[in-house]
């Protein structure tokens, strides 16, 4: 498995940088204080879809004792495999028109099958179709309970500021060099890789401030020295 999936974290704890929107988000979990819809806005490798899954998970634990999840239960351990059919992910780079945002809405009327929240992640939500964006808003409008819209984004310039109204909005940032410094750290430590701390300085520098391109970089390293 290469690094970016095997140490995905799993906990709020194990996230890197956004501690604002960590907390937040930790806070709403602990006071029941769950919106329907949340828009995750920043640049590439800034942690929003790892986030959203990780909050699809909090909130849908069996077990869950303050904000994090178990990691445990059959809900936790459906999401971290993958295997959730109650977390439906949507690349709107791929599925941009009006028919997918049709089927969505048709599949947000049913309550979930397994989870308590029925939960829809829509990456690149700014490239949806004009005609997409004003279906999506109606469905935010009057969003089914059991219904939860997590939008993710890098440019939430390009969307309709109607949808963004309709959200929490959250933006994120760029992580820094000792940030992500501190995680390749970690991973060669796990993994038993002897490893220079000037070489993982040089990758993190080179990483424009996306951890998932800091530890792909990693992987080529580990590969080409064997």
């Amino acid at each position: 498995m290469v690094l970016y999936r095997k140490y995905r974290p799993k906990t709020f704890s194990e996230v890197i940088g956004q501690e604002h929107i960590v907390r937040t988000l930790s806070n709403a979990i602990e006071e029941n204080m769950i919106s329907h819809a949340y828009l995750f806005a920043g640049p590439w490798g800034s942690g929003k879809t790892t986030l959203a899954r990780l909050f699809a998970k909090a909130i849908n634990c069996e077990n869950r004792k303050g904000h994090e999840p178990c990691n445990k239960c059959s809900a936790c351990k459906e999401i971290n495999d993958g295997r959730a059919i109650d977390l439906i992910e949507i690349d709107a780079a791929s599925n941009r028109g009006i028919e997918e945002i049709r089927q969505l809405k048709e599949g947000a009327k049913f309550a979930p099958t397994r989870l308590k929240y029925k939960v829809f992640i829509i990456d690149e939500s700014h490239q949806l179709s004009k005609d997409a964006a004003n279906a999506l808003l109606k469905i935010l409008e009057e969003p089914p309970q059991h219904v939860i819209f997590i939008l993710a984004t890098t440019q939430p310039e390009k969307m309709i500021p109607t949808i963004i109204s309709r959200c929490q909005r959250f933006d994120f940032h760029k992580l820094t060099v000792p940030q992500i410094l501190k995680k390749l750290e970690f991973i060669c430590k796990a993994e038993n890789i002897d490893i220079e701390k000037e070489a993982l300085e040089l990758i993190a520098a080179n990483s424009s401030g996306a951890m998932r391109d800091a530890e792909s970089f990693l992987d080529q390293v580990i590969t080409y020295a064997k």
